[in-house]
């Protein structure tokens, strides 16, 4: 009889209640991170008439704030296990309020850029302990209903960025122009920091635990020699600096490689535990995210080039044109938190399939000879958005469900990391395919940015047509 009260049933893990009000603290600071990378997008040529920046100026207020974020999360996870969870996110969200309202006083593009790369800092504080909490306090049998809301929360911050962004230039509220976008992070980020305080539990730091500190500079000087040539290499045309920098990339990824490896074969305590990549689904996972993210980041910003440069419209239209998108995003989202625990693997391929279809569409729709226009391609892009729904939200579940709660920190911060590389890898490939192609000047605003869209679905199709066939390869979830 005494065993009896030993196990648990099936029905009784189900039973175990989720901690909501601390998973909605947690996932807010998610969502107003992934948000800040990509509501400034469509606040760029605000940006320009009011700062006078140059073009370079504004490529550094996004790179900025990627740079900084891919650089530090990774040891953002080995500071939350020294000094516990709960003080480095309070840590992060002070650290992204604070540049965030520095980002809205900023008189010039400098002090916007300097800011920008301190609130990149302050989401690499906050990301990976997200990921952690939701590990470990959320009972196994639930968690997958939580990454099913964690998928949607990530899906709608990087396309509704592109939404909120215009809606809050185009409200231009106290006559606050572009800065809106930065000063609507601080009342949430005071209102969740409040919260965090109360109901965000502790979680002990490790005394066996150490700073791999040779890991930690090795890995930042890798991270920062290759995402800081992609950020600026179109840009600057591809000069022989940016290729040594990958060189010397390569070389640091490796030492660094050595230095875990010797590291972990003396027992010690290394900064990314290399046995985690002897995992399937998250080595594959870690490339389907640099896969996934490479696609959204590029085509949002050359959509919005498009929409703005091309076409002409103000924040606000190019805002709404993502609008039926962003809601068909959010839909098909709930649809595969539901429909994954019956159909598993198969509502991801459906989704990357439907995904990449949705890509070409846009391309030979654009070639075939209509007069691009919003209402032209709004069609094709819901139908990106159906396919990113279905396979952008289980994505992570289907890579994280099968980490143990001791290296979900530091498994979701190099997801994270992939997620910020894969964003800096797409927009220097799909721009400078896009920008390659761009000829206002021989033929016109309007059919120059057609012609360069056409030619970037084409390019994001092929990105799309990889990571259907990682999605294809992930181990089948039973």
């Amino acid at each position: 009889m005494a065993t009896s009260h030993q196990s648990v049933s099936p029905r009784a893990a189900i039973a175990e209640p989720i901690p909501w009000v601390t998973v909605s603290i947690v996932l807010t600071a998610l969502f107003i991170a992934i948000l800040d990378s990509f509501i400034v997008v469509v606040a760029d040529p605000a940006i320009v008439a009011d700062l006078h920046a140059s073009d370079g100026d504004v490529q550094w207020v996004l790179a900025g704030y990627q740079l900084s974020y891919a650089v530090f999360i990774i040891t953002a996870t080995r500071l939350a296990d020294l000094y516990g969870r709960k003080c480095i996110f309070l840590l992060g969200v002070a650290v992204f309020t604070l540049a965030s309202i520095a980002c809205a006083l900023s008189p010039g593009a400098g002090i916007l850029i300097a800011a920008r790369v301190i609130q990149g800092f302050g989401a690499a504080l906050m990301v990976p302990q997200v990921f952690a909490y939701v590990t470990v306090l959320v009972p196994v049998a639930r968690r997958h209903s939580v990454y099913g809301v964690l998928g949607v929360v990530m899906g709608m911050a990087t396309i509704g960025g592109q939404v909120i962004g215009g809606l809050l230039i185009g409200a231009n509220l106290f006559d606050s122009g572009w800065r809106l976008v930065f000063w609507v992070n601080v009342p949430i980020g005071v209102v969740m920091f409040a919260l965090a305080l109360r109901h965000v539990p502790k979680t002990p730091s490790s005394a066996t635990r150490t700073l791999d500190l040779p890991g930690v500079l090795v890995l930042s000087a890798a991270l920062f020699l290759l995402v800081l040539p992609l950020i600026q290499g179109q840009q600057a045309g591809w000069p022989t600096w940016i290729w040594v920098c990958f060189a010397a990339s390569a070389i640091a990824f490796g030492l660094f490689v050595l230095i875990e490896r010797n590291l972990e074969r003396r027992g010690g305590d290394p900064l990314l535990p290399l046995s985690l990549f002897q995992q399937r689904s998250f080595s594959l996972g870690i490339v389907l995210v640099l896969a996934l993210y490479a696609l959204i980041y590029s085509y949002y910003l050359v959509l919005s080039v498009t929409m703005q440069q091309g076409l002409g419209l103000s924040a606000l239209g190019a805002g709404l044109v993502y609008t039926p998108a962003a809601t068909a995003f959010f839909i098909f989202s709930q649809v595969a938190s539901r429909t994954i625990p019956r159909y598993g693997n198969r509502v991801l391929e459906i989704g990357a399939v439907i995904m990449a279809l949705g890509y070409l569409s846009t391309a030979i729709l654009l070639i075939s000879g209509p007069r691009i226009t919003p209402l032209l391609v709004i069609p094709t892009l819901i139908l990106q958005s159906i396919g990113g729904g279905l396979v952008i939200t289980p994505a992570l579940n289907t890579v994280l469900s099968r980490i143990n709660p001791e290296s979900a920190s530091v498994a979701s911060g190099a997801l994270s990391t992939a997620q910020q590389c894969g964003g800096a890898l797409g927009v220097a490939i799909i721009g400078a395919i896009y920008f390659a192609t761009y000829h206002p000047d021989r033929v016109g605003q309007v059919p120059a940015a057609a012609h360069a869209f056409a030619t970037a679905s084409f390019a994001t199709f092929a990105i799309a047509v990889v990571a259907g066939a990682i999605v294809f390869l992930l181990p089948k979830q039973r």
